[in-house]
Formats: structure tokens, sequence, C-alpha cells
């Protein structure tokens, strides 16, 4: 009736988070935010961390993005400052220029110019470039090739999710939330309910099927009810903002929710969707981004708030992230061994079994 979660090292080890860095994150389709968090102009960039490595997001001049390495080919200097603190985002314009002996790149990674080095064969020295794609507005990166495509990855998502305008939402408001605790607790919270009424009582005021037998038997393929009279994820279950065109009966009255692995998480509501991309910096911290999406129609009305979806969603995500930091500290006892799924968790194992099976060495 029970099962064993991961051992403690999963949740807490130095040398179990450095296998994931490699075969998980370095092999799995990484989402790294939004299209839109790079500008879109030519040489517009984003500098991204992929679990220590840094990775730029490039705009180039037919302004689709492109995923570099942040590395020059000659003496591996970085091309934006790392440490910088503004570094994150800005504009390369025409070229990228590596600051220690000047070699010139342009957007699309080739190699322009070697200061000196006339005979220099620059075919051989572009950027390292990293697998690049989009789903639903969203961007991810491979750094290592091989493996599925991503479509292909994501084909039982993306089919769930069919009838919600994804790739044309824009963000009316972001929150970035630093977390005590390993990605995979978070994942595990985000996958169950178990724990909703206990730790998110209004919730499930407004979702009464969340406390409903301990979150048992919950349907997230078909969505999960709101109370009566409510339809949306705010305080009140109500807002003014207009439902998303093409949603089926039951999408205008239900919630869903789809956690890509590994680190995305997206809440879908008839009028917003809250996303989460998950930025793991080690066993036990990470960076949350959470954007809430609405349809760009939205946006431009004079009387646009979004206050009413943040502000709920802000306390159920504190709730969360404060449980699971509790989670983590208690975990990090030398007399914790492992954990122990309930049958309503059936979904956080299926995190394990995935997990499990890339961290596998190979034979």
């Amino acid at each position: 009736m029970l099962e064993r979660s991961l051992s403690r090292a999963a949740y807490v080890g130095d040398a179990v988070w450095d296998a994931e860095r490699e075969r998980v994150f370095a092999r799995s389709w990484v989402c790294v935010g939004r299209q839109a968090d790079v500008a879109g102009v030519r040489g517009s960039y984003e500098l991204v961390d992929l679990q220590g490595e840094h990775v730029l997001l490039v705009r180039g001049s037919d302004l689709a993005l492109r995923a570099f390495v942040n590395v020059c080919r000659h003496r591996g200097a970085e091309l934006v400052d790392s440490t910088a603190p503004t570094a994150a985002t800005g504009c390369f314009g025409a070229v990228i220029r590596c600051p220690y002996h000047h070699w010139t790149y342009d957007t699309s990674g080739a190699l322009r110019g070697a200061p000196h080095l006339a005979d220099l064969d620059r075919a051989e020295f572009g950027l390292q470039e990293l697998e690049l794609d989009t789903w639903a507005g969203f961007v991810f990166v491979r750094q290592e090739p091989g493996g599925p495509a991503l479509g292909d990855e994501l084909a039982k998502v993306a089919a769930h999710l069919a009838n919600y305008p994804l790739a044309d939402l824009v963000s009316g408001h972001r929150i970035t939330y630093e977390v005590g605790a390993n990605w995979k607790v978070l994942a595990e919270n985000y996958n169950e309910c178990y724990h909703c009424g206990p730790v998110h009582p209004e919730l499930c005021d407004l979702v009464p099927a969340f406390r409903q037998g301990g979150g048992t038997d919950l349907d997230w393929d078909g969505g999960i009810p709101h109370r009566d009279g409510a339809n949306t994820f705010t305080r009140s279950g109500t807002t003014t903002r207009r439902p998303f065109r093409g949603l089926s009966a039951d999408e205008l009255v239900k919630h869903k929710g789809s956690l890509v692995y590994p680190n995305l998480l997206v809440s879908l509501s008839r009028d917003h969707v809250a996303s989460f991309v998950l930025w793991p910096h080690g066993p036990a911290r990470t960076t949350i981004v959470c954007d809430f999406l609405f349809h760009p129609d939205e946006l431009v009305r004079d009387d646009f708030d979004p206050s009413d979806a943040v502000e709920l969603w802000d306390m159920v995500n504190r709730q969360d992230w404060a449980i699971c930091e509790r989670v983590q500290r208690g975990m990090s006892s030398r007399h914790f061994t492992h954990g122990l799924f309930a049958p309503m968790e059936d979904s956080s194992l299926d995190i394990r079994r995935w997990w499990s099976a890339l961290m596998t060495p190979e034979q």
C-alpha cells in the first residue's frame, strides 16, 4: 500500500546532484523560459545558467533564437560576464565580440574575424551551438544531442492542453522565488494533492475536490471542478477577464495542470495560465520563476488587473514553498533514510520512476 520514495541522498547529496547535472539535465530538454524573454531584435540575448553551464540565447538576423555556449572558441573567455549583475539580458547588435582578443562572431554563431590570423579556417571555429526548440511559447534547450525530438517528448502534454492558446499568451506579471528545497521535492509536491487539505485551506475552499479523500482520484486529464459559482483560480473564483476562445465546456469551468519534465509546471484556468520554471542550483536550492500568462487582448484593456489571480497564486505558492523547505530540512536529518508514498500520491511515483531511469548508469 505504501511505497518508498527515493533515498535521502537523492534529495540532499552533492554526489547525486553532480550526477543529475549530467544524466538528467544535460540530456533532457530543459525549459529556459518564454520566447518573449529575449527581445525581438537581431543580436538580443539572454544569458541563462543551466545547472552551472552558462548558455546564451541569441536572436539571429532572421530573428530566430539559437543557443550558444557562453565561451569564445579561442581561449575560452566568457563572451558575456556571468558575474555581472546586469548580464542576464542585452543586445550584441550585428556581431558578438569576445572582450579578450576580439574574435568576432555573427549572430548565427559563425566566426567572422580573428585579428592577425588571416589564414585561419573560420568555418572550424564557430560558437558551440546547442539544440534549441520551442513549444507553446516556451523555449527548451538540450545540451547533449540525441534522444527524442521535443515534439515527440511533449506529444501527450500538447494533446492534453491543445485547446489553450499557450503560444499566444504574454506575461502580465512575474514573481521570482528563492526556495531552500530540492527541485524534486517541489515537483513531487506539485504532482499530488494529499497535502492540499492541511497546507491550502483557502485553495480547497475554491476547489473542494482537492480536500476530498485526501485528493484521491483527481481527474487531471479531464480537469478539476471548482466550487459552485466559481470557474477560475482567483480569490473569488470569478474574474472580469474573458475566457480563452476554443476551450471545451469542461475547460471553461475546470482547472488543469501538467508537469513537463524536468522543470516546467503549468497550471491552466479559463482566463489565465500560471507557469513555473524551476532553476535548480544544487541539492537544496531552487529558483522558481512564476509567470502569469494572459491573452494579449486582455493586457491592452484599460481595466486590466492581474491581481485577482496573482494574489491567490502567491499565497498558495508561499504555502507550498514553506512546506517544501520544511521537508528539505527534515530530509537532511542523519536519521532520515527515505519517505513513503500513499496511494493518492501515485503521480509523485511517476517522478521517481522517470528520474531513476535516467540516473541508472549505462551498461
